[in-house]
């Protein structure tokens, strides 16, 4: 016996419901980096998604209420890092602060973007466009570069971490 559908509109009830029904989507989870004058910044997101193959675009989307979001918005350059079934650690430590960068391996590219080792793929992005998208902006970067391996990615679904081993 299944329950009851819940019916509501978003823009009047509570937000933690649409929040709540977003979160039944599962979703990777990547981490963002990018160069600020004082140096790197992280944060964990999974608005990441694919935009074209020709020419290689992808975007994601940072919440202009996040403290870390006027470094994203004026990076010329950024990396997404598409975490894997191991690094549930490393997404927590960039959800909590953007500087937990001393404990993982990383380096800085040819285009100063701090990019992590170690991920199932990495897209190094040149920031191309930017688009009003409500409490949040959607980024377009043009992928300039990319690293990839084999393994099971890290999955995120309401409000929980799994895998997915196929």
């Amino acid at each position: 016996m299944s329950e009851q559908a819940q019916i509501f509109d978003p823009a009047e009830a509570d937000p933690r419901s649409f929040r709540d029904a977003l979160g039944k989507f599962a979703t990777g989870v990547t981490v963002i980096t990018c160069m600020t004058p004082t140096g790197p910044i992280g944060i964990t997101a999974n608005s990441f998604a694919s935009l074209s193959l020709t020419p290689p675009l992808v975007l994601w989307s940072p919440a202009k209420r996040s403290s870390r979001y006027p470094f994203y918005v004026a990076a010329d350059y950024f990396a997404i890092h598409v975490l894997g079934a191991g690094q549930a650690a490393l997404s927590s430590g960039f959800a909590r602060s953007g500087d937990a960068f001393g404990a993982i391996d990383w380096r800085e590219s040819a285009h100063r973007t701090p990019l992590i080792e170690g991920c199932l793929s990495r897209f190094e992005c040149r920031n191309i466009a930017q688009h009003d998208g409500g409490d949040h902006t959607v980024v377009i970067g043009q992928v300039i570069e990319v690293e990839t391996r084999d393994g099971a990615p890290l999955i995120f679904s309401a409000g929980q971490f799994g895998t997915f081993d196929g």
